[in-house]
């Protein structure tokens, strides 16, 4: 059933962002930091094998936001230092994410195209 796929997505999504505004709330940590725990989170979880269990049950509220690039960035230097040892890790984490990277290069391409921004 489709609604409870966006179900899943939602929670598991909106948990993650759940505990960002905690972090932002609590503590002195910046955002851009936050981002940095975030992307790490995703590759130690991935690095373990539990984030395969969130992405099965969350689908794209689990791979869409900073997590699951750092879960996709690990996962990809996994399979390439099997492969190909170490520079086989780092080839294969860059080939991992290629595809998340040129859709965000492409959007802002085409943003800045449309857009007309205004100073303030």
């Amino acid at each position: 059933m489709i609604w409870l796929d966006f179900l899943k997505a939602f929670l598991v999504g909106g948990a993650f962002c759940v505990v960002g505004q905690i972090l932002i709330n609590t503590t002195k940590m910046t955002s851009a930091r936050i981002l940095v725990g975030f992307l790490l989170a995703g590759v130690v979880l991935e690095c373990v094998g539990v984030y395969d269990y969130i992405r099965d049950f969350g689908g794209a509220g689990a791979s869409v936001p900073i997590i699951g690039f750092g879960s996709s960035l690990a996962k990809g230097a996994i399979e390439g230092a099997l492969e190909n040892g170490i520079l086989g890790a780092v080839a294969g984490g860059i080939e991992a994410a290629a595809p998340g990277i040129a859709a965000v290069i492409f959007i802002a391409f085409v943003v800045g195209l449309v857009a007309t921004p205004k100073t303030k």
